[in-house]
């Protein structure tokens, strides 16, 4: 059980002074062993001083996460990210998802752009306690026989999402979980559908943190759910 799914919270407010080198090697390290969703899709995730990143969160450092575009890449991102955003978090570091910001100049990967995460040294409480989190009840976000009975759901459900939106669904099923991705409507797909993607990754993430074997497949035949896309199925 990862304890720190349940205390953490996203940092906006950081200590400007930069973290030294001995710990960013250890960021670099850790970026360099993570497990990804999806072996098979190219990414990089490159670390960023702050000069080098336009965003609305001021930070020291930056994360900036590139992929080939192909079908699970964001998805994969997101799975990625968070393994670093609690990695960091357990050193005593902040980090937030930021999907507003970009890199200043051409990121060193020649993969394209997906997203960036801030991270460094927390100027604001960096946990918080299980009352404080602003999420939907887990009926609102799971489904099945027994109906919130895995509880790797918790996990899931606390994971952070763009706007809070929270557009996930998981349907449990003799110890599988099921995930599905609300539709948009194009409007709001415009702004978010980008991030829905790379919130469901994130949300793997933690599932995959309480899990004993976790293995991600997409089953063919996979039931529908009304409003919602199949994206895979967590096993293990």
């Amino acid at each position: 059980m990862n304890d720190l799914i349940y205390k953490r919270k996203s940092i906006r407010k950081y200590d400007p002074m930069p973290l030294d080198a001995v710990m960013l090697a250890a960021v670099q390290a850790q970026i360099n062993t993570v497990t990804p969703l999806y072996p098979n899709i190219r990414y990089s995730v490159d670390i960023a001083p702050a000069a080098q990143v336009s965003a609305r969160v001021a930070a020291p450092h930056y994360l900036i996460f590139g992929s080939e575009e192909k079908d699970g890449s964001l998805e994969n991102s997101g799975f990625i990210g968070q393994q670093l955003s609690l990695y960091l978090l357990s050193q005593g570091f902040g980090s937030c998802w930021l999907g507003m910001a970009k890199p200043e100049e051409k990121e060193k990967s020649a993969l394209p752009f997906v997203i960036c995460m801030s991270f460094g040294k927390p100027a604001e409480p960096l946990f918080r306690a299980a009352a404080d989190f602003k999420r939907k009840p887990l009926s609102a976000v799971s489904g099945g026989a027994p109906q919130g009975g895995d509880p790797r759901l918790e996990a899931a459900r606390l994971a952070p999402s763009g706007m809070n939106a929270q557009n996930w669904y998981f349907i449990t099923d003799k110890g599988s979980i099921r995930c599905y991705r609300k539709k948009l409507n194009p409007l709001v797909g415009l702004a978010l559908g980008k991030i829905s993607r790379i919130d469901m990754g994130i949300a793997l993430c933690h599932i995959a943190e309480e899990s004993e074997n976790f293995r991600f497949t997409k089953d063919a035949g996979a039931p529908e759910y009304k409003g919602y896309i199949y994206v895979g199925t967590a096993k293990g």
